[in-house]
């Protein structure tokens, strides 16, 4: 099996984290990348640990950065199986990272970007124990019409999508809304005007209360 890796974040408050925030970057880029959220949610999440793993292939597209899946063939099939192959690859890092920390899957929330989304949003689904939730930024839908079928958990998520987004089409929020809505899952979504393939400080603040909500320890 394919090991990742990644840079982490220890918990702001300098203890024990008490939860766990996985953040996957997006197509072409690395887990250093998207580590940088960290800093902006850290202080108003004190006892979150935050990783960013680097996602297991070289860029297809460049000598520098990393992807979950090639976008060599765009197909609904290549697309689907490269997924699945870095969906088995993704849980072995996330079993055991929860198991590091002495978490369980409840305390732990995955936030992608772009192609991290759409990694998010396969696997988070088809976990045998539900996570705490999925936050997406600027991502789709992979296997919409095998999720109803394959999923066992609805974890609480969250999607935001620039309108201008010349990418990941906006159209690719609304269809993952409604994919997800056929596997029971009501995902809360936003649209932000003007935006292109990017976060915002709007984008910012939802995710944050998002993860404040789903990460609260009763």
């Amino acid at each position: 099996m394919t090991l990742i890796d990644g840079p982490r974040r220890h918990p702001a408050g300098g203890g024990a984290a008490r939860a766990l925030v996985i953040l996957l970057h997006g197509y072409g880029s690395d887990g250093d990348d998207l580590i940088g959220l960290a800093p902006y949610w850290a202080q108003a999440l004190p006892d979150v640990a935050f990783v960013s793993p680097h996602a297991p292939f070289p860029c297809e597209m460049g000598p520098f950065g990393r992807q979950w899946f090639s976008l060599g063939d765009r197909s609904a099939a290549a697309m689907l199986a490269g997924t699945r192959t870095a969906a088995d690859i993704l849980n072995g890092f996330i079993d055991d990272e929860l198991a590091r920390l002495n978490l369980t899957a409840d305390r732990m929330a995955l936030v992608g970007f772009s192609q991290g989304t759409m990694m998010s949003l396969f696997v988070g689904p088809r976990r045998a124990q539900q996570i705490a939730g999925i936050l997406g930024y600027s991502g789709r839908l992979i296997g919409a019409d095998v999720l109803p079928a394959e999923s066992v958990t609805t974890p609480p998520t969250s999607l935001i999508h620039g309108a201008a987004d010349d990418m990941v089409p906006i159209e690719s929020l609304h269809l993952a809304v409604e994919g997800l809505a056929a596997a029971g899952i009501d995902a809360e979504h936003e649209t932000r005007p003007g935006l292109g393939h990017s976060i915002d400080e709007v984008g910012l603040r939802i995710g944050l209360e998002f993860l404040q909500r789903v990460l609260a320890k009763d």
